[in-house]
C-alpha cells in the first residue's frame, strides 16, 4: 500500500478455507457512495519522486451500513478527469461485532492516486474517528503490509511514517525490510488526525462562496482587460496619426532640402 495498512477485510473461516468453492461476495461489497463532500489539496513544492503538486480539488464519497454482526465504512476518492481501478483510492472499515475487533481494507492496500498530497493519511483519520465514536474498546486486526512499496525507499518512509502517525506499530520480520507488519492494541490507542495544511473539507457554503468569489473576480478581469484593449486601441490610432505626420514632416523636409540644393545650383 501507498500510505496507509492493508488489512484482509473479510477473514474467512476455516472451513471455507478448505472448500473449493469460492465465497460468495458480502452484500455490502459494492455499496456506492451516498454522501459527498469536496476536498481541497493545497499547492505544495514540487516533489522529486512523484513530481508537480499543483492546487486540486477532488470529491470524497461516504457510505456505512449497521448490522447485528457486522459495521462498515466506506470512503472512495473521485479525481476529475480520471478513471482509476476501483480498488484505488479507497477505504473501508470493518467492526465485527462479534469479535470485537475492527479491520482496515482494502485486502489489496490502500492505493491513493494523487499520490503525495495527504490524502492515505486523511482517509485513515477518517476512518480512525467513525471507529473511534463507536468501537473505541475494540481491538485492531493487525497484519502484513503490500511491498510493492519496499523496494522504493521513499515511498516507504512515507507509508510508514503515516501509519506511525495514526498510532500503528510497524515491525520488520526480516533484516532486509521486505516483510512489514503493522498492529495496534485497540482502536482507542489510534490517532485520528491528518495534515489539515494539506487536506482540508470544504463545506456546501464555502464551496459556493468560492466560486462566486471566482465569479467575481473572473468579471473584474474581465472589465480590466476591455479597458486595456480600448486604451491599445486608442494609442494605436495615436501611433497611426503620428506615423502620418512624421511622414509628412519628411516629405516636406525632403521637398524643402531639394529646393534649397536646386536654388543654390541656379
Amino acid at each position: 500500500m501507498s500510505e496507509n495498512p492493508a488489512p484482509q477485510v473479510l477473514a474467512p473461516d476455516a472451513d471455507a478455507a478448505t472448500s473449493e468453492t469460492p465465497a460468495a461476495p458480502h452484500p455490502w461489497a459494492d455499496l456506492p457512495a451516498e454522501q459527498f463532500s469536496l476536498l481541497r489539496l493545497a499547492p505544495l513544492p514540487v516533489d522529486r519522486e512523484t513530481g508537480p503538486r499543483p492546487l486540486r480539488f477532488v470529491q470524497l464519497g461516504r457510505v456505512e451500513r449497521h448490522a447485528k454482526d457486522l459495521s462498515l465504512l466506506r470512503l472512495t476518492i473521485q479525481v476529475p478527469g480520471q478513471r482509476l481501478h476501483r480498488q484505488n483510492n479507497l477505504l473501508e472499515v470493518w467492526a465485527d461485532h462479534q469479535r470485537k475487533e475492527v479491520r482496515f481494507g482494502p485486502d489489496k492496500g490502500l492505493s491513493v492516486d494523487p499520490a503525495n498530497r495527504g490524502l492515505g493519511r486523511f482517509l485513515m483519520a477518517q476512518g480512525i474517528a467513525w471507529a473511534r465514536k463507536q468501537y473505541a474498546h475494540y481491538q485492531v486486526e493487525g497484519g502484513a503490509l503490500p511491498t510493492k512499496d519496499n523496494f522504493n525507499e521513499a515511498a516507504r518512509a512515507r507509508r510508514d511514517h503515516a501509519l506511525k502517525a495514526q498510532g500503528f506499530t510497524i515491525e520488520y520480520s526480516d533484516p532486509l525490510q521486505l516483510k512489514p507488519f503493522y498492529s495496534a492494541p485497540r482502536v482507542s490507542s489510534l490517532h485520528g488526525d491528518w495534515q489539515a495544511e494539506k487536506v482540508q473539507i470544504i463545506e456546501l457554503l464555502d464551496a459556493a462562496a468560492m466560486l462566486q468569489q471566482a465569479d467575481q473576480t473572473l468579471q473584474e478581469q474581465d472589465v480590466k482587460l476591455r479597458k486595456l484593449e480600448d486604451r491599445i486601441e486608442r494609442l494605436k490610432r495615436e501611433d497611426s496619426g503620428l506615423r502620418f505626420t512624421i511622414t509628412c514632416l519628411v516629405a516636406f523636409s525632403l521637398f524643402q532640402a531639394g529646393l534649397l540644393i536646386w536654388i543654390a545650383t541656379r
